[in-house]
């Protein structure tokens, strides 16, 4: 009769060589080809996310059941997928990423069910879901089985939308209806060169349309990152893609029934800007760079904006105040004088929803002339497009502080969080001027034939523009109707803000009972 005790050692050998195997892949030589195109193995990739010997894997020893088209002789372990969980600063993240080695990190049935596993106990445990993709799409061979793989993956990613933060990482190539996936997620990143994302790629571009284009140029990070929007952050390579990961996550909480964490610095919560004094021109027209202001106001200076190289008229960022984290939204003086157009009001709009869902106060920074004019942002939708950004704030029952730097000028003063769509408070500096539109334009309508029949009609629009400014325009003039709650110090903004939200910590606000609304598009 055999010792037990040896048998079990002999399985237990048994078991760590098919671990082994499955995590080492098809073959060193198709290690050495993912390395030679500048790219990680997933197993390489999950350990930079997570916390060093954190990682648990679900499913290693899966395989497919398919068969047809020499399927059934290549039934490697894993079937081209990585899941499990492990924890990023110590806080339990779920994670999959597809392994290119393997079928080319295709999907497959037993592939899209390992998914569909991962996902469902990320929703049940209540923690964050990163995707790491580098595949090549719908496993051709298993046919229909395939696409419904995805229609579960986009079920899932649906219902989890604002339940759990899920974050895209392209790490390869993604096209088709797989792309879908990633846009259904909150944040996506990707690598320059070695990831792109796109629905039909430069071949079929090229037999319906005649156009010639390279898969960067036609879906590249850049493309995405700078010019269609669907990527939020680009990086050079796959560590720094991956340590950013990190970052965002320390910021965000796990689910939408917790806050996210507080993490104090040494930065005096009471400390003066004296600085703002001099980074923001009185004169309505000169610009300057928004961002120099919001690190001035932030933790340490540390700041992590969102879509950096798209829209830049508007920036978007998480940040910490006194350790707690909270949304920035702020024009950029310094792109387009910072008005307002389609892009910057989709891009904030999606940003003041995820703080929304998340727990995550909102501090909106005003200087905005306005809503870009033309014939292109009329006839692509300004206004249901601009609407998106309106009905966002008005929808958000979060902390909301609004601030007004500078100039804020007709209907973009009241979308940019003003104190008439439901703003918790509504400060301003007193270089602030809150109107209509400007002094100059207001005073070529309301005194127009006034100033044509004048002798001097440059010295009467002076004096009318003057006239204008000192009683519509002051800085005052808002507050003294209650739509400023308070014309503050610039030195004193940082800690104005952080006594604020402290304030409205404990914020509660009821919606009326409703399904959901149905928000312009």
């Amino acid at each position: 009769m055999p010792d037990a005790t040896g048998t079990i050692r002999n399985r237990i050998d048994e078991l760590t060589d098919r671990k082994r195997t499955a995590q080492d892949g098809p073959s060193p030589a198709a290690t050495e080809r993912q390395h030679a195109k500048g790219k990680l193995t997933a197993h390489e990739r999950i350990a930079l996310l997570l916390d060093k010997g954190s990682f648990n894997e679900v499913e290693p020893l899966r395989r497919h059941r398919a068969t047809g088209f020499g399927l059934e002789d290549k039934k490697p372990y894993g079937d081209g997928v990585v899941t499990g969980w492990g924890t990023v600063h110590g806080r339990t993240v779920f994670v999959y990423a597809h392994d290119f080695r393997v079928f080319g990190g295709a999907l497959g049935e037993a592939h899209a069910q390992k998914i569909h596993k991962i996902m469902d106990l990320a929703e049940a445990a209540g923690a964050p879901l990163v995707s790491l993709n580098d595949g090549a799409g719908a496993r051709i061979q298993e046919g229909v089985t395939a696409l419904a793989g995805y229609g579960g993956i986009f079920r899932r990613n649906t219902r989890a939308s604002g339940v759990i933060p899920q974050i895209s990482v392209m790490l390869g190539p993604c096209a088709g209806g797989a792309a879908y996936s990633p846009a259904l997620t909150d944040f996506v990143f990707m690598v320059r060169e070695t990831s792109q994302m796109f629905i039909t790629g430069p071949d079929v571009v090229k037999a319906v349309t005649g156009e010639e284009i390279t898969q960067n140029g036609l879906g590249g990070a850049d493309v995405h990152a700078a010019t269609s929007g669907v990527a939020h952050f680009a990086y050079d390579d796959e560590e720094h893609c991956l340590d950013d990961v990190r970052y965002l996550l320390s910021l965000l909480p796990s689910n939408n029934r917790e806050l996210a964490p507080v993490e104090r610095s040494g930065d005096p919560a009471d400390r003066l800007n004296d600085r703002l004094l001099d980074l923001v021109p009185t004169e309505p027209g000169q610009a300057y760079d928004i961002r120099a202001v919001i690190e001035e106001i932030v933790d340490d200076g540390e700041y992590f904006e969102v879509h950096p190289a798209w829209a830049t008229n508007i920036v978007c960022a998480l940040t910490r105040l006194d350790g707690q984290v909270a949304g920035i939204v702020a024009n950029q003086p310094a792109s387009m004088a910072g008005v307002l157009d389609i892009e910057a009001s989709e891009k904030a709009a999606r940003f003041v929803q995820f703080c929304d869902a998340f727990n995550i106060p909102l501090v909106t920074l005003v200087d905005v002339p306005g809503f870009l004019p033309g014939v292109d942002q009329e006839h692509n939708g300004i206004i249901r497009r601009g609407a998106k950004l309106l009905f966002a704030y008005c929808n958000a029952t979060v902390p909301r502080i609004s601030l007004v730097l500078r100039k804020a000028y007709g209907g973009a003063y009241i979308v940019m969080d003003s104190r008439s769509i439901g703003a918790d408070l509504s400060l301003a500096w007193p270089t602030n001027e809150i109107a209509v539109m400007g002094a100059e334009g207001a005073a070529n309508v309301v005194f127009r034939r006034e100033i044509n029949a004048a002798e001097d009609p440059e010295a009467v629009r002076a004096e009318r523009i003057a006239e204008y400014k000192s009683e519509l325009m002051h800085p005052y003039y808002a507050a003294e109707r209650g739509l400023v709650d308070d014309v503050i110090d610039p030195r004193e903004t940082r800690s104005v803000l952080i006594r604020s939200l402290e304030m409205l910590r404990a914020k509660h606000a009821d919606l009326p009972s409703r399904k959901h609304g149905n928000p312009p598009q």
